[in-house]
């Protein structure tokens, strides 16, 4: 595509040179270049790509797109622009076809939940005929192909290329996880949403918002900026959580009309004669298309409200209420959220993400309500993260647990010790017994807590200590199968770990 067909879709400043030049593909990191490209010079918070422009012009780019000016190459044909970011989103949507302009997008935004909604927003879709290609925390996968998730939601230059591919697979419809990182930063502008998702806000992100309006406002873009309806999709709608505390917040700014769900009195998506078991939710469902009962085996409120958010996608896109149920009930589990780790003792092991302080309680609070003996979680916080939810943590964890131990997530440049220190003084004010590992030789005596740095240790002791009927929670890693130490990941799972510790004990 010549580079000034591309230019139709933003609006340059400046240029230097021919305009007319082929693109062979589009590039922001100068280092995978290839002959015929075209580098977008991207000002990032730990450097800046107007650095690197000799680089990519080295290395075969024929034009640059850049925001400053004085670093226009003589030798290259070059475009300023307001956005670097804005342009090339626009400029990766035109140049691989708008690929979500034929098939329906949703987009899921919010804390927590998104993972979760995604799996049953793609089991829905399935029952009614549309395969989904899903883009999220886990993976961008479609049918058998899987690519490892290294972002939630993708820069705009390789989710335009990913969108175009599973599109030409066949993909009949796009689920994808929208995270405020990808707002704020404009990845996702190129796409034309049919469904925008709002799950709920709590504290998360705040080492790159810095505080909660500001948070907010990254998660606003999507229902104020990207889901007007226009000619290509007149019939775009927003699903909002109508019983978060910003849900109100979320549903002023909507560019379109929207459904509420959950069980605030405005709520058009609710459920009634709900039941929760062991075994999951079941109850009836409320929609303006009508009542069905449905089942799904996701366990605790917090997931019926991932549940009502995917029923809320599906009127959304006018589904059958058939397929609705359908996919609900045919959908079983999704990687690292409560997911169970099987074993010969009687114990229920689970495995679960909660990584902020709403979803560990969330979490905690469904396995509250489902335990029938004791509880003891195993978690950690994130270095080089938000500090602040630290405390936070420890303090929700030793509440509803009979033992809560406190070890290591991703550390990585941080030490170890502190991050647990600084959970650690969540947990003191709560009065409770501070053990050291020595003194559960004997097992749990009383309601406490340990710190224990390493986290296999950690797991091992456990499930060690866990007796039937007892629940263990191994929580902040979830589908996570590394660990993060320094500069360098570490290959972890927690659900390996367990599942090791299990056939220690038994051996």
């Amino acid at each position: 595509m010549l580079l000034s067909e591309l230019l139709t879709s933003t609006t340059p400043l400046a240029s230097g040179g021919n305009v007319a030049l082929e693109i062979q593909g589009l590039y922001y990191d100068s280092r995978q270049v290839k002959p015929g490209g075209l580098f977008f010079a991207l000002k990032g918070v730990a450097s800046d790509g107007h650095r690197f422009i000799e680089t990519a012009l080295s290395s075969g780019a024929v034009a640059v797109v850049l925001e400053d000016e004085k670093f226009a190459p003589a030798s290259a044909t070059w475009v300023k622009v307001a956005d670097a970011r804005l342009a090339m989103t626009k400029m990766a949507a035109l140049f691989y076809g708008n690929p979500t302009d034929t098939v329906p997008l949703v987009g899921i935004t919010g804390t927590n939940g998104k993972t979760t909604t995604t799996y049953l927003v793609e089991a829905i879709l399935a029952e009614a005929g549309l395969p989904a290609a899903v883009l999220g925390t886990i993976s961008y996968r479609f049918r058998d192909r899987v690519i490892p998730a290294p972002n939630t939601t993708p820069e705009s230059v390789d989710l335009q290329r990913i969108l175009r591919e599973v599109v030409d697979m066949g993909a009949a419809s796009v689920v994808m996880e929208v995270s405020s990182h990808a707002l704020e930063q404009r990845r996702v502008d190129g796409g034309r949403f049919d469904v925008g998702v709002f799950t709920n806000l709590t504290r998360d992100h705040l080492d790159y918002h810095h505080d909660m309006e500001s948070y907010l406002a990254s998660k606003q873009r999507l229902f104020a900026g990207l889901l007007t309806p226009d000619r290509v999709k007149p019939q775009r709608r927003a699903v909002i959580n109508l019983d978060d505390a910003y849900g109100s917040q979320v549903a002023a700014v909507a560019a379109c009309p929207v459904i509420g769900y959950g069980f605030d009195a405005g709520a058009q998506v609710t459920a009634r004669e709900i039941s929760f078991s062991v075994d999951g939710i079941s109850g009836m469902l409320v929609t303006p298309a009508g009542e069905i009962p449905f089942r799904s085996a996701l366990l605790g409120r917090f997931n019926l409200y991932n549940i009502l958010a995917a029923v809320g996608t599906g009127v959304a896109l006018s589904l059958p209420l058939t397929a609705i149920r359908d996919g609900l009930e045919r959908h079983a589990s999704v990687p690292g959220r409560l997911e169970r780790v099987a074993n010969e003792r009687g114990v229920t092991l689970l495995v679960d993400y909660a990584h902020t302080g709403d979803a560990l309680e969330n979490v905690l609070r469904t396995v509250k309500e489902l335990a029938e003996g004791r509880i003891i979680t195993v978690f950690g916080c994130g270095g080089d993260r938000d500090r602040g939810k630290r405390p936070v943590m420890g303090e929700i964890a030793a509440r509803y647990s009979d033992l809560a131990i406190v070890t290591s997530d991703n550390p990585r440049t941080e030490q170890p010790a502190a991050i647990l220190a600084e959970v650690r003084g969540g947990i003191l004010p709560l009065g409770l017994r501070e053990y050291a590992p020595g003194d559960l030789a004997e097992g749990i005596s009383e309601k406490g807590f340990c710190t224990i740095e390493n986290r296999r240790e950690a797991i091992r002791l456990a499930v060690r200590l866990a007796r039937p009927r007892d629940i263990v929670l191994l929580a902040g890693k979830g589908h996570e199968d590394y660990q993060i130490i320094g500069t360098e990941k570490h290959h972890f799972d927690d659900r390996e770990e367990a599942a090791q510790a299990f056939a220690e004990m038994e051996s």
